[in-house]
């Protein structure tokens, strides 16, 4: 898949994925068989927003590249997002308010699509991604205590499964999968190149 039909993506997206609020009803996924037993009890809640902007040449997607000075996941690529907090109403409100705090997304301005199945980590999170649509003249305003960079990619290209390739590791002891999608110098691969391929399998494959 090198096009993606963008209207055709929000269709399907809208169909397929959980609704913004009431019951979700898609089965978590990601790394579930990683998290220790100890920890199963007091998985954590998290969301993430996965930024999708209608430019004029096309439509991309928006990540960031968190600081090499940070104690966790030290430069790495991601989405806006972080824990969800006891002020928080619900996970799409935590994904909007991280999405403010780290890009300067105002959440008024998001039209929200839908949630995507949670993702479980290996570090016992369950990450509840919102797909939201960003204004054509957005401009990122990132906090740099937690963003090193943005950048953006084609969603035509994150869409496409042969770009997303896998590699395995260590992790913990065991050895584990996962999947790598390069772009542009940039490293997406772990949590935020599972989410982008569980998105693509909810839409356009057996998930979808």
């Amino acid at each position: 898949m090198s096009y993606v039909d963008f209207d055709d993506f929000i269709t399907r997206a809208r169909a397929r994925l959980d609704p913004v609020s009431g019951q979700a009803c898609l089965p978590e996924g990601g790394d579930l068989d990683h998290v220790e037993q100890r920890q199963l009890a007091s998985i954590r809640p998290a969301a993430v927003l996965i930024p999708v902007i209608r430019r004029a040449h096309g439509p991309s997607v928006l990540l960031t590249e968190r600081p090499h000075s940070m104690s966790s996941h030290a430069g790495q690529v991601a989405f806006p997002g972080g824990k969800v907090d006891a002020g928080d109403a619900d996970d799409v409100a935590a994904a909007l308010r991280e999405a403010e705090e780290e890009v300067g997304i105002d959440p008024v301005s998001i039209e929200l699509i839908g949630r995507c199945a949670p993702y479980v980590s290996g570090s016992a999170y369950r990450i509840t991604p919102v797909l939201g649509l960003l204004s054509p003249d957005f401009v990122a305003v990132p906090e740099p205590r937690e963003v090193d960079e943005v950048f953006e990619a084609p969603l035509s290209f994150l869409m496409d499964p042969a770009n997303h390739a896998t590699g395995e590791g260590v992790w913990k002891g065991r050895r584990r999968e996962f999947y790598d999608i390069p772009y542009d110098g940039h490293r997406i691969w772990g949590v935020t190149a599972g989410i982008i391929r569980e998105l693509y399998l909810h839409i356009y494959g057996e998930k979808g």
